[in-house]
Order: C-alpha cells, then sequence, then structure tokens
C-alpha cells in the first residue's frame, strides 16, 4: 500500500515537472519566435539616418522615427511625472498604516481592476475627458492615459516590496525616538528602494508600447513635438500602427518593422538594465 502511494506521488510530481517544463518551453519559444521574427523584418532599415530624420507623409521617401522617439519619451516621461508620486505614498498607505483595514481593501480592489481594464477603456475615458472639452489630441493627453495604467502596477508593487522588510527595522526606529513617517521614509523606503526603482522601470517598458491609449489622445503627427500640451505628438507606438496597417506602400511596412525593432530593443534594454543594476547583491562571509 506505501508502495503505491508513494507511486502516485512521484508520478504527479513528474507529471507536474513536465507541464511546467513545457509551459516554460513554449513561453520562450513564443518569444523567440517573436523577437526573430521582428529583427528579420527590421533589419534593413535599421541605419543612422532612419534615427536622425522625423517622419514623413505616406509615400514620401527617407522617413525616419527621430520625432517618434523624441515624442514617446516625452510622453512616457510624463506619464512617470503624473504616476509615480500618488502610486508611491498609495503604497505606502497600504503598508505602512493600516489603521483603516476596510478602506485599504476597498484601495486593493479597485487597484486590482484597473490592472485588468483594457486600456482602450482608459484612451476613451481620458478622451472624454481631456481631448473633447479642449478640442485637441495632446501628447499630455497621452501621458495622463499612460498614468492611469502605470499606477496600479506600481501601488501595488510598492505594497509588496515595503511589506518585505522586517518589522524589526520598524520597531528599532520607533524605539530610537524616531517618528512613524520619518521611520517609512528613511528606513523602510530606503531598505526597499530597490525593489521601488524596479518596479518603476517595468512599469515604465509596459506601457511605452501601449497603441490604444495613444490612438484617442496623443493621436500622431509627421512634425517635431514641440506643442506636448497642444497638439498631436509623434509617437512610436501609432507611427507602428499606421506604418504597418494603413500604408499601402511597402517601403513604410518595412519601416514600421523597423520602428517595431527599436521599441523591442528599448523594452529589453529597459528590463536587462534594471535587473542587472538592481538585483540582489549577495554577501560572501
Amino acid at each position: 500500500m506505501k508502495q503505491k502511494k508513494l507511486f502516485f506521488r512521484k508520478f504527479k510530481d513528474r507529471l507536474i515537472r513536465l507541464f511546467s517544463a513545457g509551459a516554460v518551453l513554449l513561453a520562450t519559444g513564443a518569444m523567440i519566435w517573436i523577437l526573430f521574427t521582428v529583427f528579420q523584418k527590421g533589419r534593413d532599415c535599421l541605419n543612422l539616418s532612419f534615427f536622425l530624420h522625423p517622419s514623413k507623409p505616406f509615400g514620401m521617401a527617407d522617413g525616419g522615427i527621430a520625432n517618434a522617439l523624441i515624442g514617446t519619451v516625452l510622453i512616457t516621461l510624463g506619464a512617470a511625472v503624473i504616476a509615480v508620486p500618488p502610486a508611491l505614498l498609495a503604497g505606502i498607505y497600504l503598508s505602512e498604516y493600516k489603521d483603516h483595514q476596510k478602506f485599504a481593501s476597498f484601495l486593493r480592489f479597485c487597484a486590482n481592476v484597473m490592472m485588468g481594464m483594457p486600456s482602450i477603456l482608459v484612451g476613451l475615458f481620458v478622451y472624454m475627458l481631456l481631448v473633447v472639452p479642449s478640442g485637441n489630441f495632446s501628447g499630455f493627453a497621452g501621458s495622463v492615459a499612460l498614468a492611469i495604467i502605470m499606477f496600479p502596477v506600481i501601488m501595488r508593487t510598492t505594497e509588496d516590496m515595503l511589506s518585505m522588510v522586517p518589522y524589526a527595522l520598524r520597531e528599532s526606529a520607533l524605539a530610537l525616538g524616531m517618528t512613524r513617517t520619518r521611520t517609512t521614509l528613511r528606513i523602510v523606503c530606503v531598505s526597499a528602494k530597490q525593489g521601488l526603482l524596479t518596479g518603476i522601470l517595468l512599469s515604465l517598458s509596459r506601457v511605452s508600447g501601449e497603441t490604444a491609449p495613444l490612438l484617442f489622445t496623443a493621436m500622431f503627427a509627421d512634425t517635431w513635438p514641440t506643442a506636448y500640451f497642444t497638439e498631436p505628438t509623434a509617437n512610436m507606438p501609432v507611427l507602428i500602427t499606421e506604418y504597418a496597417t494603413n500604408s499601402p506602400f511597402e517601403s513604410m511596412h518595412t519601416a514600421g518593422w523597423g520602428a517595431a525593432m527599436a521599441v523591442t530593443i528599448l523594452v529589453l534594454a529597459i528590463n536587462l538594465v534594471t535587473r542587472i543594476l538592481f538585483r540582489e547583491k549577495k554577501h560572501v562571509r
């Protein structure tokens, strides 16, 4: 009887390991396939001129992605300025100030709903909130849309990272006479700074490729992004969409693949740099 039970336990263990390995191979294979396709189709147009010249209307030669790159940086940085401070404060509140559990649970529920919300709904919301009243698409409206997407990710990451800090540090700081706020900011947040920065950078890499919100807010323009608050702003996701789906010219399809390759390299670089710079260092005794 014991041997039979042991046999079934080993069988279940091997079966789970097999399914786990299969899932990893499937995910890795899909990622490699996507990367190979993007690099294969986009490598031909990657040159210095492609990164230094702005985009041009359909049918014109020698177009680039310089204006879209700058516009994407402006929109993403604007989203970070809007989302990061309140998201960090909300995460600190959920982790450190647990006097009102019902309110904290309500905030977590709202954050979970926001994390599962389709990004196109966020774009429509900001479209009705900012674009329709002002009568203009703008890079600022795009930043607001991306900030809404970033907010719950940073908030929950902050809560999780701060919750991993040992309570002994808090108790020691309070015992030395530090106030609760000072303990939170100078001891707890500093101890978890690597996790907080990692969460912020990963949220930035996530929204850098969002297209649906920008279609309803920032839109696109073949000009340099000089009117961030009042005019449509060029950006990489919408440029890729326009070149890949709306253009009848093969050269612009190739340029779209090149732009997709540039975005892929950017996102991969952010993820790799984040993991290298903020990885946990093992202290050898």
